[in-house]
């Protein structure tokens, strides 16, 4: 069995985006992986619910992709992850639809790396600030991959930028074929 992922892209300003977009466009085409652009499908921020299940109930991986907004997500993901991810489905009392997925944060920030330490100018690390994100995948019984972070996004070279890619790339094909071989050793 194949084992396939979706991408959810919530990036607010996709036409101004450096970085996010090219991210989104190229893992797009790869094999069973789906880009869905939260922006483009919600941009009265009414997410369809039962069809956004649906989707989750198919994909093996999530992949959270977007700009680090204060703190946390852009508003438009935050409502999603709010209103999809219901008791007794996602979590709860008979919710363990996404029990055995993983779920992976692909991250931009505006800063440079030593911004997000203990003594940088925020003051916390990425992983003690995207710990929300690790506490959902613990409540829904999925597994929280590591974050991939490109930081300062909007100023690094183009070498930087396509290791990155590369690095997503190959993160998801890791992801796509650990799914894979789980469910033939089931099958």
């Amino acid at each position: 069995m194949t084992a396939s992922a979706v991408v959810l892209f919530a990036h607010p300003a996709e036409e101004g985006s450096r970085t996010g977009a090219l991210m989104a466009r190229r893992v797009e085409a790869m094999t069973s992986v789906t880009v869905r652009r939260l922006y483009d499908l919600y941009p009265d921020f009414d997410v369809h619910v039962q069809r956004e299940k649906e989707v989750w109930d198919t994909a093996d991986v999530i992949v959270l992709q977007h700009p680090f907004h204060w703190y946390s997500c852009p508003s438009l993901l935050r409502e999603y992850l709010d209103v999809v991810l219901e008791h007794g489905w996602a979590y709860g009392k008979n919710g363990s639809a996404l029990t055995g997925k993983s779920l992976q944060s692909v991250i931009t920030t505006g800063g440079v790396e030593s911004a997000y330490s203990a003594s940088g100018h925020n003051k916390f690390t990425m992983t003690e600030l995207l710990r929300p994100f690790e506490a959902t995948a613990n409540l829904c019984g999925m597994s929280y991959e590591p974050p991939l972070i490109l930081h300062n996004a909007n100023h690094v070279s183009s070498e930087v930028r396509e290791d990155f890619l590369n690095a997503y790339e190959n993160r998801l094909s890791s992801l796509l074929a650990r799914h894979s071989a789980v469910a033939g050793k089931v099958a």
